[in-house]
């Protein structure tokens, strides 16, 4: 098994967690906020997860666990042809955070028609919460346990968890220590492969952004 992080024994092995976001969408095109609704992967969206796929065909992925919202779907259903068909747990804890009343909108539009709560919300961190939406401590929440989960039930296996921005951001901001807020150095790059660490229910960070890609992420 050729494994995505080298490790010095052996018998030490940690399982090793792939995090990715689903491809491009044609609301991720249009700039507009999708939440918890769902939008096709565009062209270019479909060519980056072929591109993703290559990356990945170089190693052994044992499992795949993925967000059931359908762009993330049409996401595995491309990296699997790369991964020899390696089998999908459906997991509806790992969706998108909910965006509520704003999904569907702009920032554009919402800098126009709410530009008060739009940068009170940017400036809450942690606690940032659209309207009858969900804050990212609650994502957090949700998906933390279905992580730590993982690494009991697949010891020492290399697992791709396929999701969205948010969850990815809030599990790896949540082990990095950052706050969310906007004078934060940047710690990811956009549509790109981040690695976990972990063993029993001991978790850390691997190394980041690690895909060969750079154009259009």
């Amino acid at each position: 098994m050729r494994r995505l992080i080298k490790e010095t024994s052996p018998q030490e092995e940690h399982t090793i967690l792939a995090l990715v976001r689903h491809g491009k969408t044609e609301w991720n095109e249009e700039g507009r906020i999708q939440g918890r609704q769902n939008s096709p992967l565009s062209p270019s969206g479909r060519k980056q997860v072929h591109e993703w796929g290559m990356f990945l065909r170089n190693y052994t992925i044992d499992q795949i666990i993925s967000s059931d919202l359908g762009r993330v779907r049409e996401t595995v259903q491309i990296l699997q042809k790369y991964c020899n068909n390696t089998p999908v747990i459906w997991n509806s804890a790992l969706r998108e955070q909910s965006w509520g009343k704003w999904e569907g909108k702009t920032f554009r539009e919402l800098n126009i028609e709410q530009p008060e709560e739009l940068a009170a919300q940017i400036r809450a961190g942690w606690d940032f919460c659209p309207p009858a939406g969900e804050s990212r401590k609650e994502v957090l929440k949700r998906s933390l346990p279905v992580i730590i989960e993982i690494l009991q039930q697949f010891p020492g296996k290399q697992v791709l968890i396929v999701s969205h921005e948010g969850v990815v951001n809030s599990l790896i901001y949540h082990l990095a220590g950052r706050a969310f807020l906007p004078e934060e150095k940047k710690l990811l790059q956009k549509r790109q492969l981040h690695l976990l660490i972990g063993k029993n229910e001991e978790l850390s960070l691997g190394p980041l952004n690690i895909l060969p890609i750079h154009e259009n992420l």
